[in-house]
């Protein structure tokens, strides 16, 4: 299975997911930078960025960088005898080349094709609309505290809300994600949160880092209101959206939904954690708040450790923001071809 994996979501993972169900070993080709560009417009994510993520699912078992947009005649022939494919997948979505012909053409000719279903409510176009619709001033500060101007904003609010609607949770979806494994006995139990908001590369290494130390991760993912209160600004992602792309991470053995921002002795009685950790790189203004981790560290059960990128959810919002029109282009273009994709849409079997 290929694709961009842009600003990857819970939606590409669901679809890697679906993709491995259809064989023993899945292989992932990720688009060049360059493709992208000539295809769908400016990338968000750099190259490196997306093959952490798309490396750091749960499902894909190795990694094509640079792939191609289209499958040609040469790549599927490199597929099949390089890489030993036996069936190139895609979504129910149709993926067109700029002149309007099916990029898999050439795979479902030849009888290697197979195709699984979609999965609702979010797309790399919508989460880009979200970000532009949401923070409307250019030079938004690294806290994004001047998102939303509530009064003049409130047309924005409600297409941002409609874009949203499209999301359904439901427990199966979780239990799908879910190794559904508890922690065996003397397992050391390492607890990490956050808000794991536009999930990206930073994430899925700091989370890696974190599951070095123990034999079971377990990472709790604070609800939106409680990010809101302390950040100034509410998540691009909801909490489900959230949970979802945290529970894909191959790193992450179980979450906690809403999970409270101070880590009580109660709780850490309850999980029978050994150790909190949090990173260097952090997010939003806690000047002045108690100490979430004061109980951890007054149990000696507490680490800091070093972020291994700097990158953040803010830094991944700006670069859009600062380039808001090409993205504005962009999406667009891809938002009638999804507009049409759910006008016309019928069931799938299988997600």
């Amino acid at each position: 299975m290929d694709g961009c994996f842009d600003l990857m979501h819970y939606g590409h993972a669901n679809a890697l997911r679906q993709a491995k169900l259809l064989g023993d070993q899945l292989v992932v080709g990720v688009v060049s930078d360059e493709e992208i560009v000539a295809n769908k417009g400016p990338p968000v994510l750099s190259m490196e960025e997306r093959l952490t993520l798309v490396s750091g699912l749960k499902w894909v078992d190795e990694v094509i960088p640079n792939a191609p947009y289209e499958i040609t005649e040469e790549f599927m022939n490199t597929l099949f005898n390089k890489y030993s494919i036996d069936y190139i997948i895609h979504g129910d979505d149709p993926c067109l080349l700029p002149d309007g012909t099916d990029a898999y053409a050439l795979a479902k000719k030849v009888g290697r094709y197979k195709q699984i279903k979609r999965t609702e409510g979010v797309s790399s176009t919508d989460i880009v609309g979200r970000i532009l619709l949401t923070f409307k001033h250019k030079d938004a500060d690294t806290d994004f505290n001047v998102a939303v101007d509530e009064k003049a904003g409130a047309k924005q609010n409600d297409e941002v809300k409609s874009r949203l609607s499209h999301f359904l949770p439901t427990s199966r979806r979780i239990m799908q994600f879910s190794n559904g494994q508890a922690p065996s006995p003397g397992a050391r139990v390492v607890y990490i949160d956050g808000a794991f908001d536009l999930f990206h590369a930073g994430h899925v290494e700091i989370l890696r880092s974190a599951r070095q130390l123990g034999d079971f991760l377990l990472v709790g993912i604070h609800d939106d209101q409680s990010i809101r209160d302390r950040r100034g600004y509410r998540p691009i992602m909801h909490l489900h959206e959230r949970t979802l792309s945290v529970l894909a991470c191959r790193y992450v053995d179980e979450v906690i939904i809403g999970a409270p921002w101070e880590v009580s002795k109660d709780m850490i009685t309850t999980f029978n954690i050994s150790l909190v950790v949090h990173g260097t790189v952090t997010e939003g203004n806690s000047t002045g708040e108690i100490d979430p981790y004061a109980v951890p560290k007054s149990m000696g059960i507490f680490k800091t450790i070093t972020s291994p990128k700097s990158i953040t959810s803010v830094s991944v919002a700006t670069r859009i923001v600062d380039n808001h029109e090409a993205y504005k282009k962009r999406n667009l273009k891809k938002k009638a071809s999804e507009d049409r994709y759910y006008t016309q849409k019928k069931f799938v079997s299988g997600d």
